[in-house]
């Protein structure tokens, strides 16, 4: 998979392949690199990268992933380039909010129900993507219109799964 990622303002391009709890990938020109990541708890994980073991705490929100790393904050916005996203400033200008999936991945559970009031941050559901399970949450408070996934669905890359307004 190769997606285009911002890191702190910076832009990356990222070639991204899995193999047996191992993920391989390259940052724009620079050489090969393999980790081990495995999900602790929700939104924990434990990450093996050249012999160094980091917990990464790790936050979604509509294509945005907040990731923590021995108390360094990364903002990490990821696009997919074979996706069109349109205008995202819906979420800011207080209109509606689509929640997109930032990875294909499997719907394992929902959290929150059509019609549902919610808080910024709240968790609305669980994905397991590249084995690993992940809330997507809430960019702001508002109420859920729709959730356009159910429990079990399989979803690719910038996939709605849910809008708020």
């Amino acid at each position: 998979m190769i997606l285009s990622a911002q890191v702190n303002r910076k832009i990356l391009r990222l070639e991204i392949q899995t193999a047996e709890g191992r993920v391989f990938f390259r940052a724009g020109s620079e050489p090969d690199r393999q980790a081990q990541i495995q999900q602790v708890q929700p939104g924990i994980f434990s990450v093996l990268l050249d012999g160094r073991s980091y917990e990464a705490g790790v936050e979604y929100a509509d294509r945005q992933v907040r990731v923590t790393i021995q108390g360094r904050r990364f903002e990490v916005r990821l696009v997919d380039p074979r996706l069109w996203t349109g205008n995202a400033a819906g979420a800011q200008s207080g209109g509606r909010e689509n929640i997109s999936a930032l990875m294909p991945g499997k719907i394992v559970r929902l959290l929150v129900s059509p019609g549902e009031q919610i808080a910024a941050g709240q968790a609305l559901l669980v994905i397991e993507a590249m084995k690993m399970q992940n809330e997507m949450k809430a960019g702001r408070a508002g109420r859920v219109v729709s959730i356009a996934v159910r429990e079990g669905d399989t979803v690719a890359a910038g996939a709605v799964l849910a809008i708020i307004e």
